[in-house]
């Protein structure tokens, strides 16, 4: 049996504060992020056959990692399921082997955290972790592990929480929201990815 995509945990809403400035390509990634809300309203981690390339569930549902290729899928045009693809099966012995698998699986590796976080760095997107929201842009992407043990990632918005922190833009559990969860669990990843 395959494995299923990465499960998220879930987090309160906190309201929005004042925008922080964007470049216009991250800007581009949170609209189409932002769009999500309110048409991804499901989390299902089930496995899923994809077309390829371009494979996506339907947009009723999803994981964290679907949120982020959906936005750079949408705002740049960019084949996160080919590209993860392609590098993996270049370079497979440096990526994960949680799952078990032996090869590539372009269904599935795309929408795996830990798969994007080993996509990342090797695309040179990496950034130093803080845990001041002041070192966080607008479009950066972050990974953390919920409860230490679960992977999730998503995207910095441009809109800040009334306690200061950037808000992200997710899917942990209840679907596409923009909430403050930057800082809720452990933080493993900081990338800047396509938005120069």
């Amino acid at each position: 049996m395959l494995a299923a995509a990465p499960r998220c945990a879930a987090q309160q809403p906190a309201q929005p504060r004042e925008p922080i400035r964007s470049t216009s390509q991250a800007t581009k990634l949170i609209e189409a992020a932002r769009s999500q809300i309110g048409v991804t309203t499901q989390y299902d981690p089930a496995y899923s056959g994809l077309a390829f390339p371009n494979g996506d569930v339907p947009r009723s549902k999803g994981v964290c990692t679907d949120v982020v290729i959906r936005a750079y899928r949408d705002a740049f045009g960019l084949d996160l399921q080919a590209l993860v693809n392609t590098d993996m099966k270049s370079n497979f012995s440096v990526y994960p082997k949680i799952w078990g698998l032996k090869k590539t699986d372009r269904n599935i590796d795309h929408r795996r955290v830990p798969n994007l976080r080993v996509f990342l760095k090797r695309q040179g997107a990496a950034l130093q972790i803080s845990s001041s929201g002041d070192d966080w842009q607008p479009g950066d992407l972050f990974s953390s592990m919920v409860g230490g043990r679960l992977p999730h990632i998503g995207i910095v918005s441009d809109r800040r929480a009334s306690n200061g922190n950037p808000l992200a833009i997710h899917n942990i559990g209840r679907g596409t929201r923009e909430e403050d969860v930057l800082f809720a669990h452990k933080i493993n990843g900081h990338f800047r990815w396509k938005l120069a």
